[in-house]
């Protein structure tokens, strides 16, 4: 490795690495494979670097070329609701599908600190970056999220501005048309509103208080549950579901963490003499309710991402 270059140097770059890696690929895991991957061509091909551009965008240069090479051998992630439509809350989920299907959640927020950022990590949106082209999707991201000039993604994409400029035209507007059809309007809440719904709908739901989640509820919310492709709309058929084929939850025990800038809970349910996991919650909310819940049941590989415990005692 040449001397315009270290290892602490490029090592600076790797959350907002993570971070960029996940919008692209839907994947945590994947994402973390992709940024060592990208490191490690850095590394070993620093002595090339010229220093006509910034490390940061040579780095991102290198990073969005190892994701488009992974796209490529690949589909597109998605979530239950991206494939099938809602179903009644007494159907059964059916078969599990393949992990590599699913958009997972990610345990880290927001490298860039801008409201941007903060919102471009969530579920729904991560989701519907997906419907955008390899290379279109990378445009946006960079140019909105993670700060850079049409300039900067121009020689980074080595093309000229103007396509850069038009590829991200076309990623709005999608983007805006699926916002649209989600009838996504209501308001960002504010961290205490966000951390009050959250301790109030653990609470509910660990009596399994069914009027209680109902008003927590958006009229319209959604339960999905992955790796299986059924999914319910509606707090009634919400309701329904967990009264239903999923009263086996009553008594879990909810473990608060983090998930994509939003709460989220280790669920665990009653199994003898402890708690064993049973599926990761993830809660989008929006304006004063829940709008969202993810129910991930891949406890295997994500409990111990998010560092949540094999059991809980009973």
């Amino acid at each position: 490795m040449g001397d315009t270059t270290t290892d602490l140097e490029l090592d600076a770059y790797r959350a907002e690495l993570t971070g960029y890696c996940y919008r692209m690929l839907g994947s945590a895991f994947e994402a973390e494979d992709a940024v060592q991957e990208a490191l490690l061509r850095a590394w070993k091909n620093g002595d090339r670097f010229e220093q006509r551009s910034s490390v940061r965008t040579w780095l991102y240069r290198i990073t969005t070329n190892v994701c488009l090479d992974a796209l490529a051998a690949r589909g597109r992630r998605a979530l239950p609701m991206d494939l099938t439509e809602p179903a009644v809350g007494a159907t059964s989920p059916g078969a599990p599908l393949d992990a590599a299907m699913w958009i997972e959640p990610c345990p880290y927020g927001d490298p860039a600190q801008s409201a941007a950022a903060d919102e471009s990590v969530r579920l729904a949106f991560v989701a519907a970056l997906q419907h955008l082209p390899p290379k279109q999707r990378a445009t946006l991201l960079l140019r909105e999220v993670m700060g850079f000039s049409a300039q900067e993604v121009a020689e980074l994409h080595e093309c000229s501005v103007a396509s850069v400029n038009s590829a991200l035209q076309r990623a709005r507007a999608t983007l805006a048309a699926r916002r649209a059809s989600g009838g996504e309007a209501a308001a960002e809440p504010s961290g205490t509103v966000r951390s009050v719904l959250a301790r109030r709908y653990a609470a509910a739901f660990s009596r399994f208080d069914m009027e209680e989640l109902g008003m927590l509820l958006h009229v319209d919310a959604t339960l999905s549950l992955p790796p299986y492709t059924v999914w319910m709309r509606g707090a009634s058929d919400i309701r329904a579901w967990l009264s239903g084929p999923a009263v086996g939850c009553r008594g879990s025990r909810l473990v608060p963490v983090e998930a994509n800038g939003s709460p989220a809970f280790g669920q665990y349910r009653p199994a003898g003499a402890t708690y064993e996991p049973w599926a990761l919650q993830v809660l989008d909310v929006r304006g004063d309710r829940v709008a969202a819940i993810h129910a991930f049941r891949d406890t295997e590989r994500l409990f111990p991402l998010f560092g949540l415990p094999e059991s809980i005692p009973a």
